[in-house]
């Protein structure tokens, strides 16, 4: 399983540990990432994901998982969440039409 956030494209970054005598060694920074089920108010079921912490808060912010996805470029979306994207779109289009 990769150490990417399947919303926000979120993934592992590299840097240096810098010791006090400015010794530096390679290092690996990863990204927060949490099993979480966010409930879709338009599919009626919850959808698990794993995404970082950051992402969670701005699906919070957004106003849930159906916002997020049908404002997120398709480019930083995962296939799997993609999929969703387009479930979600297909169901607002029934509903409104």
């Amino acid at each position: 399983m990769s150490r990417v956030c399947e919303l926000t494209g979120k993934g592992v970054m590299s840097g240096n540990n810098v010791s006090h005598a400015l010794n530096r060694t390679r290092r690996r920074f990863l990204p927060n990432l949490q099993q979480v089920s966010l409930p879709s108010e338009i599919l009626g079921r919850a959808l698990r994901f794993r995404i970082s912490t950051h992402a969670l808060r701005s699906v919070e912010h957004r106003g849930g998982i159906d916002a997020f996805l049908l404002n997120a470029a398709d480019k930083q979306l995962s296939s799997k969440a993609l999929k969703l994207k387009k479930q979600v779109l297909a169901k607002t289009e029934t509903v409104s039409a």
